[in-house]
C-alpha cells in the first residue's frame, strides 16, 4: 500500500473511530495517525484471530477502523 493510500485509509478510520467512540478523538491529525497505528493492529491481529472482512479498499478501511476504535478505547482508559 503506498503512503497516500496508507494516510486517506488512516484518515478514514480514524475519523469512522471518532465517530463510533465519542469524545476519544484527537483531532485530525491525530485521528490520521491513530488510524494507521490502528490499522497496523487490526491487520495483525484480525488474520491471528481467523477473521476477514471485505475485500480491497473495503476491508483496509473496516480493519484500520477496528483497530482505531480499539486503540481509542484503551487510550481514553488510560487518559481517566
Amino acid at each position: 500500500m503506498s503512503i497516500i493510500a496508507a494516510l486517506i485509509i488512516g484518515g478514514i478510520a480514524g475519523w469512522l473511530a471518532g465517530l463510533i467512540v465519542r469524545g476519544a478523538g484527537f483531532g485530525l491529525i491525530g485521528n490520521i495517525v491513530v488510524g494507521i497505528i490502528g490499522a497496523l493492529l487490526a491487520g495483525w491481529l484480525l488474520p491471528q484471530l481467523g477473521v476477514s472482512l471485505g475485500v480491497g479498499w473495503v476491508r483496509d478501511i473496516i480493519n484500520a477502523t477496528i483497530g482505531a476504535v480499539i486503540i481509542l478505547v484503551i487510550l481514553s482508559l488510560i487518559r481517566r
